[in-house]
C-alpha cells in the first residue's frame, strides 16, 4: 500500500471516529468535498499544511497520526515476563514488558509467608490489587486492611502504603498502579 492511500485511510479512519461527513470535514479544512474524497481514496498528496490542518481538525496530534502501531504487542506469555525476587524470596513480575510507557503497570506478586514488599511513599494516581491465593494486609497510611483469595482492593495512591503476607502460605496476586511507577 502506498503512502498516499496510507494517509487517505487514516484521514477516513479519524473521520469516521468524529462522526464527520466528507462535507463537514471539507467545511471545516475549507477544503471542498471533493478533493476530501480523493485524499480518502489515496488519489491525491497532500500539503504538509493541509495534513497538519486535517489532523488537528480531526482532534489528533502529527505524532498520534503517523505512530505506528501494526507491530503492537497485544499478547504476552510468560517468557516476555520480567521478573525480580528479592532476598526474602518475595518475586514481582512485570507482566507487561516496558510498561511504564503505557498507562498502566500490572504485576503478578508473590509474596512469602510473614514477608512484606517495601513501603511505597505517597504519589499521584491509583493502585488495584487482586488476590489470586492466600491473603494479605494491604497498609495504607494508618489503615490496615485484610484482603483475601477473590478479593480486590482498589485506592488513590496519594498516602504511604504497603502489603504484606501474614499468614502461613504463599500469597499471590495480580497489582495495577497507574500511572506507572519508577
Amino acid at each position: 500500500m502506498d503512502v498516499n492511500t496510507q494517509i487517505g485511510q487514516k484521514i477516513r479512519d479519524l473521520r469516521n471516529q468524529n462522526g464527520l461527513t466528507q462535507q463537514e470535514l471539507a467545511d471545516r479544512t475549507e477544503l471542498t468535498k471533493g478533493y476530501i474524497s480523493q485524499l480518502e481514496r489515496g488519489q491525491v498528496a497532500p500539503s504538509v499544511a493541509t495534513l497538519l490542518d486535517l489532523i488537528e481538525c480531526l482532534g489528533s496530534t502529527a505524532s498520534e497520526f503517523f505512530k505506528e502501531t501494526g507491530n503492537e504487542q497485544i499478547v504476552f506469555r510468560e517468557q516476555d515476563y520480567f521478573e525480580k525476587i528479592d532476598d526474602d524470596g518475595n518475586s514481582i513480575q512485570w507482566t507487561v514488558p516496558a510498561a511504564q510507557k503505557n498507562q498502566m503497570e500490572p504485576l503478578l506478586v508473590k509474596l512469602c509467608p510473614g514477608m512484606a514488599l517495601p513501603e511505597d511513599k505517597p504519589h499521584d494516581g491509583e493502585e488495584y490489587g487482586f488476590v489470586i491465593e492466600g491473603k494479605i494486609q494491604l497498609h495504607l497510611g494508618d489503615q490496615i486492611y485484610t484482603v483475601q483469595k477473590g478479593e480486590s482492593f482498589y485506592f488513590a495512591a496519594g498516602r504511604e502504603h504497603y502489603i504484606e503476607n501474614p499468614g502461613t502460605q504463599e500469597a499471590k496476586l495480580v497489582w495495577v498502579s497507574t500511572p506507572p511507577s519508577f
